[in-house]
């Protein structure tokens, strides 16, 4: 599969008002985008940490995953996403191994980027995302 970097750590809080001073205010990183993506109910905020983002996840709907993350397990991360090309053929590469998806096929997340998701039940208890920049 073959990833060229870890695109961006999630992680699951309760309120981007209350966590985004803490990565700014203690560990001195700024918060350069906001942004909600309605089709996961979430609302994100994104951090730097050299080439690797940090991607604070607010649930809108408490149905939803991030949402139904934090009722079982409570806030920390969520999941672990990783930079690839060809987003479509590593799927289907996924499944041809037998890693079981939780998308099939690549939809839009933050950042205008292409993303799938991989079951943690085949990843070892990691939710792992899968992005692509459609721009490159």
């Amino acid at each position: 599969m073959k990833p060229t970097h870890i695109e961006h750590l999630g992680i699951a809080v309760k309120s981007l008002e209350t966590a985004i001073p803490y990565y700014e205010n203690v560990l001195g990183l700024t918060c350069y985008a906001v942004e909600e993506v309605p089709e996961q109910k979430v609302k994100t905020a994104f951090f730097k940490v050299g080439q690797t983002k940090i991607e604070l996840l607010e649930s809108t709907d408490p149905e939803g995953p991030v949402g139904k993350f934090i009722e079982k397990k409570g806030e920390g991360v969520h999941h672990v996403a990783f930079a690839v090309e060809g987003l479509q053929a590593k799927l289907d590469l996924a499944a041809e191994r037998g890693v079981a998806l939780i998308d099939k096929a690549p939809r839009k997340g933050a950042e205008g980027l292409n993303i799938a998701f991989l079951h943690p039940k085949s990843t070892f208890g990691v939710l792992t995302e899968l992005c692509e920049d459609p721009n490159k």
